[in-house]
Order: structure tokens, then C-alpha cells, then sequence
């Protein structure tokens, strides 16, 4: 059984009325508490439609935070990332991303104003390097600090510096030399 309140706009009630007594119509006028009872459960049903709703939609509408990379390259790269967050120093490595594609680097908000990249062409060979050392592998790895690359079995290499402005999401485009990238070698 189910009440439609004089709140509630009639045709939708109708259709309420109908869906929950199976497509017959239903008349509860002058039904008192039964029609009281049943009204609040109309009012819950909507309430929980517009909660269903607005959770379906919550998600889209929350902004993901991350650092991405872009290959706007035509060569596949090999990307190292480091940075300082509340512990001290990281480096990680190494993201093999595709020519003309973007990858997510590090999930969530940017961990601190300053990123470091060293990526490599695996084409066409050389580097995109600077003037800032970390520790790097030639395999996959994630390493704390940045000092005594080689006493920590690492090899120090050079990171361009990313100013990031304390942005929470964070975007980097590798482009070819000849588009102005900061290819080196």
C-alpha cells in the first residue's frame, strides 16, 4: 500500500501508486493512519532515488589529483620522477610510455612544488636530463634520498626541474627536440 502526499506532484504519486501495487490504480483517500504510514514511506523512497542520484554522480563530479606524463614525442620514452614529501626524498622509475600517449606517474595530489624528470628516447637514443642528481637503476625501482647514489649501489643521474606552482594536479609534456624539448646528448 502506498500514500501519495498533497506535497508530492499528482502524476508522479500516480506512478508511484502504480509501480507499487503492481499497475492497478489505488485509492486511499480518507484511509487516515494507513494513509499517513504510507506517505511517509513515499517520502523515504524518494529520499533514497535522490540519494541513489546524487551518489551516482558524486564521483564525476570530485576532480582526480595526479601527476601525469605526456609523450608528445614520436619515440617511446623511459620516465623517472623524484621529489620530496613529508619523509624526505624519492625517486621512482621507470615508466615505459608510448609515443603520443599519457601515463599516470604518481597518484593523487602532487606531493610536493617541485618535480624532477630524466626520461630516455628508447628510438631514436638521448635524454632529457638537468642539473638535478638522483639515484636511478636501468630496472624498475623506488629509492629514498639522493645521496651516495653509488655507495647505495644507484647510479646518479641528472632531473630537469618541473615548477608545479603547488598545484594538486600536475600535467608534463615531453615534446621532440626540434618542438623545443629538453632532449640532451
Amino acid at each position: 500500500m502506498i500514500c501519495v502526499s498533497s506535497s508530492l506532484n499528482p502524476e508522479i504519486g500516480e506512478v508511484l501508486v502504480k509501480a507499487v501495487a503492481g499497475g492497478r490504480r489505488v485509492n486511499l483517500a480518507g484511509r487516515g493512519a494507513i494513509a499517513s504510514r504510507v506517505q511517509w514511506c513515499v517520502h523515504a523512497l524518494v529520499l533514497r532515488l535522490l540519494m541513489i542520484t546524487l551518489a551516482a554522480t558524486l564521483p564525476a563530479a570530485v576532480a582526480r589529483a595526479d601527476l601525469k606524463l605526456c609523450n608528445s614525442t614520436s619515440s617511446r620514452v623511459g620516465v623517472a620522477v623524484g621529489y620530496q614529501d613529508a619523509t624526505g626524498w624519492a625517486t621512482e622509475g621507470w615508466w615505459n610510455i608510448a609515443s603520443q600517449t599519457c601515463e599516470i606517474l604518481l597518484k593523487g595530489a602532487v606531493p610536493s612544488r617541485y618535480i624532477y624528470v630524466h626520461a630516455i628516447d628508447y628510438d631514436r637514443g638521448g635524454e632529457w636530463v638537468g642539473s638535478n642528481f638522483m639515484c636511478t637503476l636501468d630496472k624498475s625501482f623506488v629509492t629514498r634520498g639522493v645521496q651516495d647514489c653509488q655507495k647505495r649501489g644507484y647510479k646518479r643521474s641528472g632531473f630537469f626541474e618541473v615548477d608545479t606552482g603547488e598545484a594538486k594536479e600536475w600535467t608534463i609534456r615531453l615534446t621532440d627536440p626540434e618542438d623545443g624539448g629538453k632532449k640532451a646528448k
